[in-house]
């Protein structure tokens, strides 16, 4: 610790420390956000599924604690200790089991407490003073106020180490979002070919495909056949699943190359951002499934919450992944491109969700057996490579940016503690952050 830098409790870093109301909130379709631990993972907010309240009870929830830019939010429970500060133009209110910190802006920068609290120092300490409920671990306020030790440098400090740290996150953050954007582009255009038939329309309408070369646009026709599936275009057929992939079941036991490294693909990896933890075969347990190069990962367990993965092998690694997932192999004529639009879009995901067994929703799985007898349209091979010629460099584009990311997280873990501790000084540590830009 850098001579200057005392050990501060939050009570005299923050202006306000207020804990949520604790009855459950009226639920709405719409209103304002309520957030829930759920929404709150590794530092970051993800609103992709938000819940709501009315006015009435938004205003109730926030007598304690109305939220604004720059407060933390800090989870109590289940999983406890992870925090996420308020964004701008974000309106919102404290769901149950979760704390607001609003940092004193004249002893605080709220960036710098953010990574102070998710650094392991700070963690170990949440994890070892845990503990008010006999089944739930709880985060108690006195702790939060009197006993936490935060680093404590100078203002400007605190603001240049969260700079530095913070164009990591920024950076990540940014190829989130580009990501986003560049699957709803590959989402569209399988949307646009195969299920809409938006060029085969053109075309019988006396026009030409939009967007499409000459070349592409020949390969569809210009009229439909009637077929049990529906309209259909003219030459295409209805099939099953099965014509277009089947599963794998090779296995192997990591744990009998105890010193080798496998890239091991997880439901936690997958929901942590879809990256494949690299892992020494001692320490992975049981049986895994064999990744191959031509396929991709669809997971059995709750269909509800989508677990579809494209995997970017890596070149010297072997991969492996849970026995929870279907590791969907391409036939001949067909691509994992073509095969990973058709599994993440809105038409499979609605028969795909039915096909579950079991009665919680903690335990519904599927039978791979149930996916391989799906119906579904088959175009022409020449027209799946087409596809896969436009939606290849697009996912390629995606899983570098997922590659980027994972190096970034891993530089912004071995600055933190280094950072905090005035053992590496800002100007070093912005070096190499621009190394990784």
């Amino acid at each position: 610790m850098a001579g200057d830098w005392e050990l501060a409790p939050l009570s005299h870093l923050c202006a306000q420390i207020a804990d949520c109301p604790y009855s459950t909130p009226l639920w709405t379709d719409s209103g304002v956000i309520v957030l829930r631990n759920q929404n709150i993972r590794e530092g970051r907010l993800d609103l992709s599924s938000p819940s709501y309240t009315d006015e009435a009870h938004f205003e109730q929830r926030s007598r304690r604690a109305r939220l604004k830019a720059g407060d933390l939010v800090l989870t109590r429970e289940a999983p406890m200790g992870e925090v996420r500060m308020i964004p701008e133009n974000l309106r919102c209110c404290l769901g149950q089991r979760m704390v607001m910190l609003r940092p004193d802006p004249q002893k605080c920068d709220s960036r710098f407490l953010l990574y102070s609290i998710q650094s392991d120092a700070v963690q170990h300490e949440i994890k070892v003073n845990e503990g008010t409920g006999s089944t739930v671990s709880n985060l108690r306020i006195p702790l939060l106020e009197a006993l936490l030790p935060i680093p404590h440098p100078p203002l400007a400090e605190q603001k240049a180490i969260a700079a530095v740290l913070g164009a990591l996150d920024d950076k990540i953050e940014l190829n989130r979002r580009m990501n986003a954007t560049l699957e709803t582009m590959a989402r569209a255009l399988f949307q646009s070919w195969f299920v809409d038939f938006d060029p085969v329309r053109a075309k019988l309408d006396g026009g030409q495909p939009v967007g499409l070369d000459p070349g592409t646009a020949a390969l569809f026709p210009d009229s439909f056949q009637d077929t049990e599936a529906g309209h259909i275009p003219n030459g295409w057929s209805v099939g099953r699943v099965a014509d277009a992939y089947d599963f794998s079941r090779s296995s192997i036991n990591p744990g009998g190359f105890a010193g080798e490294t496998f890239d091991h693909y997880s439901l936690p990896a997958f929901d942590a951002g879809r990256t494949p933890k690299a892992e020494l075969g001692s320490a992975i347990m049981s049986n895994k499934l064999v990744v191959t190069c031509n396929s991709v990962l669809l997971s059995k367990l709750n269909p509800h919450i989508p677990r579809i993965w494209l995997p970017d092998l890596h070149a010297t690694r072997r991969s492996v992944c849970s026995t929870e997932f279907i590791v969907a192999s391409t036939r001949l004529g067909y691509s994992r491109e073509f095969l990973f639009s058709l599994f993440t879009s809105a038409a499979f995901a609605s028969t795909f969700c039915t096909l579950v067994t079991g009665t919680t929703g903690s335990h519904q799985r599927l039978r791979p057996e149930s996916v391989l007898d799906m119906k579904t349209v088959i175009p022409p091979s020449p027209l799946v490579e087409a596809f896969t010629a436009v939606a290849k460099p697009i996912f390629d584009k995606i899983n570098r940016n997922i590659d980027q990311s994972r190096t970034l997280a891993i530089l912004r873990y071995t600055l933190l503690p280094k950072l905090l501790s005035g053992q590496l000084q800002v100007p070093d540590a912005r070096q190499l952050t621009e190394a990784h830009a």
